[in-house]
């Protein structure tokens, strides 16, 4: 039996549980509590991939939507202004579908990070908020999925000439204090926008599983949450 099996019994016993989470996590056995988690993870993680990793996963959806920095909310409107509106749309489109590639991508590393889950890994999870799980893959994920990302990102902006010209003005206003010298890279905004998304969409996931349990696709789900 694997260490992911014996979570149940070593979080009893080292993590002093108020005693309702602990009657309620009592009726499950320690097999029904790691795999439910585990479910959980994975759904989480094949419904943001799902979502986001296909055309307008970003550019459709209002929460997730890259737009340019605020601070550079001014150069947008000017673009606009002066007759450039197609030049803005263009840009905003190129950064949305940046990130639709590079999320689509996302999942093997996640997958791997559900694989590499410790007990103290899990015992954070499930005596944690309601974003433990989001939590805990934007700290084991966050690193290897900029690398993986970055790439992508940089082969979809270079198709559009406007990438380079947002490097040049943005690098200018960085160093003069006006913008955030993270938001100054094109492709590095993009990627970083791009994880924000990603992790945002699994937590509503999370936040709607913890809330309805009962809601839950599966038994094991509607068993283990309902506990919690």
């Amino acid at each position: 039996m694997s260490s992911l099996f014996r979570i149940y019994a070593a979080l009893l016993l080292c993590l002093g549980m108020n005693l309702a989470q602990a009657q309620g996590l009592e009726s499950l056995s320690s097999g029904d509590a790691a795999a439910g988690l585990k479910e959980a993870l994975v759904q989480g993680a094949d419904y943001a991939v799902g979502n986001l990793g296909v055309k307008d996963g970003f550019l459709g959806n209002k929460k997730v939507r890259i737009g340019l920095p605020d601070s550079l909310k001014s150069a947008e409107k000017a673009m606009r202004m002066f007759g450039m509106k197609d030049e803005a749309d263009e840009l905003v489109e190129s950064m949305n579908r940046a990130a639709e590639l590079a999320v689509a991508e996302a999942k093997p590393i996640l997958m791997d990070a559900i694989r590499k889950m410790t007990v103290k890994d899990a015992k954070d999870i499930l005596t944690g908020g309601d974003d433990s799980v989001t939590q805990y893959f934007r700290r084991s994920t966050d690193k290897p999925l900029t690398e993986k990302f970055l790439p992508i990102v940089k082969k979809a902006t270079a198709r559009v000439q406007l990438a380079e010209q947002y490097n040049n003005y943005a690098g200018q206003a960085a160093k003069l204090g006006l913008v955030d010298k993270k938001d100054a890279n094109l492709d590095s905004y993009v990627t970083a926008r791009a994880l924000d998304g990603l992790y945002h969409v699994i937590g509503e996931q999370e936040k709607a599983l913890r809330q309805n349990p009962l809601g839950a696709s599966s038994d094991l789900l509607k068993k283990v949450f309902g506990a919690l």
